[in-house]
């Protein structure tokens, strides 16, 4: 016998977790839909030449690489906003810029291991490209914070840096051929304390006043204007006041738009790891789960398509990293109730009556209601038992006794108090009763055809 078993890093999604991610991929889909961006699909592998190079050194480790069948270098996809740069460039004269995309597909990478961090996980993308209007670096910030409270979630934070003035403060130390390696070192803070990246940079030859110039700057809280007052001194003019003027765009559009005082902060340690990022970036933290990390992060990467093509394609976007934020959710007791597939479980009890049960089931679903048919005249005790266990809210009981009389049992599975209803036979009549019984009066719109 075959020991049934997964790969470290992967995992199967049974179907209580399968429901509640794709309630949350609904809502992106509505979220994103709702400012015009429209979906792609890229494939899972690319040339490896794609790939290498684009991300950090950290993430060519890690990528999942092999000689395919026909002797070409390929490699799985390590996220998607590399992907989407090749696409981008293939396809620019279809699409039109700019260009608003969004993509939620699995991605790969051979990582270690860590709570709500797999080698196998999914990213929720969307981005604009083709622009390079601070109303699209806006919209990345709003788009975050409204998809997050779609969600349901109430305290987070979204915080934004600028890597232009990151790149001004380096380039006032003497560290501008230094950046890679400094930002990659700033980036782990959070997960490392402040001694260790200390001693990481040093370990780079950045001399000490400048390390704790560095440590200075990422520390930096409080007020919007008083840390951006702060950062265009640390990082003077040119690139640095350019990144100063974009973050203070960014907090007086949020405002604008609504978004509470205090949601989006200006964080200078918000580094991204990532080598393409140019211009903004972002990470949204849960306020109750600080050390979980990002659930949403992204920003500008002005350059990235332009290794595919000479027509410049300047592009912003960000990821919601679904199963951190799964994880996060359901440490936190906020996974939702029961999910089922269904509204309404129909009980099966046997053959005589089955076109009568096929009726009933075609007319639940043309009054909007999910039902499941069972297959098998099991005991009705049985039956009830498992839709229990699958957390149906509500099962239509109707056998021989039943059909007879022209009623129906809707048997709350929660409580476990039966509704009698009259139908007399009129399966649409029985539909709109139970619809009724669920809280959900009115009819759905019908489509002809």
């Amino acid at each position: 016998m075959i020991q049934p078993r997964t790969l470290k890093g992967f995992r199967d999604h049974l179907p209580a977790q399968a429901l509640v991610r794709e309630r949350v991929l609904d809502v992106a889909r509505r979220v994103y839909r709702s400012y015009g961006f429209a979906p792609i699909d890229t494939p899972a592998l690319e040339y490896l030449e794609i790939l290498t190079g684009k991300g950090s050194e950290e993430t060519d480790k890690q990528l999942y690489r092999f000689t395919d069948h026909g002797g070409r270098e390929v490699g799985m996809r390590f996220d998607l906003t590399v992907p989407f740069a090749r696409f981008a460039a293939q396809h620019v004269n279809e699409l039109g810029l700019p260009f608003k995309r969004y993509h939620m597909a699995t991605v790969w990478r051979g990582e270690n291991t860590q709570r709500g961090r797999y080698r196998e996980f999914m990213q929720c993308d969307f981005d604009a490209i083709g622009t390079t209007s601070p109303v699209a670096d806006l919209e990345m910030v709003l788009v975050v914070h409204d998809l997050l409270v779609a969600i349901g979630i109430e305290r987070f934070k979204v915080r934004v840096n600028d890597r232009r003035v990151l790149a001004g403060v380096l380039g006032r130390l003497g560290l501008a051929e230094r950046a890679t390696g400094v930002l990659r070192s700033l980036d782990k803070l959070g997960k490392a304390t402040a001694e260790a990246v200390a001693a990481e940079l040093e370990g780079q030859g950045v001399a000490g006043p400048a390390v704790a110039t560095l440590l200075e700057m990422v520390a930096l809280a409080g007020p919007a204007d008083e840390v951006l007052g702060r950062l265009h001194d640390m990082a003077g003019d040119g690139p640095g006041t350019a990144g100063v003027e974009s973050l203070r765009g960014i907090v007086a559009g949020a405002a604008a738009a609504g978004v509470p005082v205090g949601r989006v902060v200006v964080d200078p340690g918000i580094a991204r790891g990532l080598d393409y990022y140019t211009g903004i970036v972002l990470e949204s933290f849960l306020d109750d789960l600080p050390g979980l990390g990002s659930i949403c992060s992204g920003g500008r990467y002005d350059d990235l398509a332009g290794l595919y093509t000479k027509q410049p394609l300047p592009g912003v976007g960000a990821s919601l990293g679904i199963d951190r934020l799964l994880a996060g959710l359901e440490e936190l007791g906020r996974g939702g109730g029961p999910e089922t597939p269904a509204d309404v479980f129909l009980a099966y009890f046997g053959p005589a009556h089955l076109a009568d049960y096929l009726k009933i089931a075609a007319a639940l679903r043309r009054a909007g209601l999910a039902v499941e048919f069972f297959p098998e005249a099991r005991k009705l005790g049985q039956q009830l038992k498992l839709a229990s266990k699958r957390g149906f809210p509500a099962a239509l009981v109707i056998g021989g006794d039943e059909f007879q009389a022209g009623t129906a049992q809707l048997k709350n599975m929660a409580s476990q108090d039966s509704t009698i209803i009259a139908w007399h036979g009129d399966a649409d009549a029985l539909a709109a009763a139970v619809r009724v019984a669920l809280g959900r009066p009115g009819s759905p719109a019908r489509t002809s055809g």
